[in-house]
């Protein structure tokens, strides 16, 4: 096995814990400060770097990482000297901190391919111990760069519904540097937005877009980042009744079955609140296309079914979907008289209804969730993707090992949103989407059984 490359220490200034001013807290560092830190010959620095920047259940658990592209930070707790362990490859020992009570041990690593999920775990005393199915190295797109443009996010907007019976949503709304008032821009909807509207977070989704429009890969386009919404105001309601009986039967928040309702309900109800109520206050004020060949929606997990659905149910409003971790699973089955319908009934809507113009990116991995209540991610996601390939749509399946988290589908979201607008013509409103060549010409999707002995 390949034994990973030894980790050129970045030349930068060391980094000392920095104080919030508004919290009077130490922030985290990053991983690039971190790596600087364990070149410097500084133990008390670091060991403080270290427990500002990871949690004690993360650095017990084994856990604890930090990543800037394809240079990596682990940290962990443990009696016995651990070794690190990336993605089945040479183990790499880790470099203790002396006289301290808590045993803490570090390693620095650069991981390649960027650009894709990776794993990693330790071995301690001949042991698998901790460790993560997902470790997302993000390619340069995922960091501003020079000479790039940026785009501006607005305040938090706070909407109440009229389809929701008095539901409170915030949503944001970003605008890119190139963006004309003249000339309608394209649009993209993202499913719990809050989560992707921090261009310093964990995803850099706000750096994705600013690149790749200034590449020309994709087209100017304004993004609302919308959260789940919240009927905590709005008791006795006929949304508030039903939410909280959801919620009482599940064991779930009332904002969680606030969530499930709006995402995982197969209807058009949720798109109709798009459409009438968020996307008409946005279109009040910037110049929005209006043909579905322009518009793209995308979320994970609950958030994934729901923009498949929304293009589904109205395909004049969407064509073009994003999906991570999709829950085509039966969280809203029967829950409601007059929709019956689940997610679990997706694959079947897709090989027996009428063929619907859109082009899809499915990403799910072999770990996904198996949920007693609302069945298998994996295979739902599987079923869906050869159903798509059946009535040969324009789709794509990236199907790796993660568990059900956004990493993978973080990870390679340049490569998406290029091969979701690929070929966008803006003197075009329409455009019958056909599949790929190269994926009519590939078989099926097959499982084996890869956890279990063969029988």
């Amino acid at each position: 096995m390949r034994k990973l490359a030894p980790l050129l220490l970045l030349l930068i200034a060391p980094a000392a814990p920095v104080l919030n001013a508004q919290s009077a807290k130490p922030e985290k560092l990053s991983a690039p400060e971190l790596i600087a830190l364990a070149g410097a010959n500084d133990p008390a620095k670091l060991q403080s770097a270290i427990a500002v920047t990871f949690s004690e259940e993360d650095r017990k658990a084994g856990t604890a990482w930090a990543g800037h592209g394809p240079d990596f930070f682990f940290a962990i707790e443990s009696a016995s000297q651990p070794s690190l362990v990336i993605d089945d490859r040479a183990p790499i020992g880790m470099q203790a901190l002396p006289n301290q009570q808590a045993q803490l041990w570090y390693a620095t690593a650069h991981i390649d391919p960027v650009g894709t999920l990776h794993a990693f775990h330790y071995l301690i005393d001949g042991k698998d111990f901790g460790g993560r199915l997902d470790l997302p190295a993000y390619p340069p797109r995922f960091y501003a760069q020079p000479g790039v443009p940026q785009g501006t996010l607005s305040d938090k907007i706070t909407h109440i519904s009229k389809i929701y019976d008095g539901m409170k949503s915030n949503y944001w709304i970003y605008v890119p540097a190139q963006y004309d008032p003249k000339t309608p821009a394209a649009l993209m909807v993202f499913q719990d937005g809050g989560g992707y509207s921090n261009r310093t977070g964990d995803h850099g989704i706000l750096n994705v877009i600013d690149n790749l429009i200034a590449e020309k890969k994709i087209p100017v386009m304004i993004c609302v980042f919308i959260n789940p919404g919240s009927v905590t105001d709005a008791p006795g309601t006929p949304t508030y009744t039903y939410v909280k009986a959801h919620s009482e039967r599940f064991h779930r928040t009332l904002d969680d079955a606030m969530r499930s309702t709006l995402y995982d309900t197969v209807s058009d109800r949720y798109v109709r609140f798009l459409r009438d109520e968020i996307l008409a206050d946005v279109g009040a004020k910037y110049n929005l296309r209006k043909d579905a060949y322009s518009r793209a929606i995308t979320g994970a997990s609950s958030g994934g079914i729901c923009s498949f659905n929304a293009a589904w149910q109205m395909n004049n409003e969407f064509s073009r979907v994003i999906t991570w971790i999709g829950s085509f699973t039966n969280i809203q089955w029967e829950e409601q008289p007059d929709h019956p319908e689940g997610g679990q009934d997706y694959p079947d809507k897709v090989l027996r209804g009428p063929k619907r113009n859109i082009r899809v990116w499915l990403q799910d991995g072999s770990n996904d969730m198996e949920n007693p209540n609302w069945g298998s991610w994996p295979l739902a996601n599987i079923r869906m993707a050869n159903a798509l390939k059946t009535r040969e749509y324009d789709f794509h399946f990236s199907f790796g090992k993660g568990t059900h988290n956004d990493g993978h589908g973080a990870s390679e979201f340049d490569k998406e949103m290029i091969w979701l607008w690929r070929d966008y013509d803006p003197a075009k409103t329409e455009q019958t989407y056909q599949i790929d060549p190269a994926e009519k010409a590939e078989p099926f999707f097959r499982v084996t059984i890869a956890n279990r002995s063969a029988e």
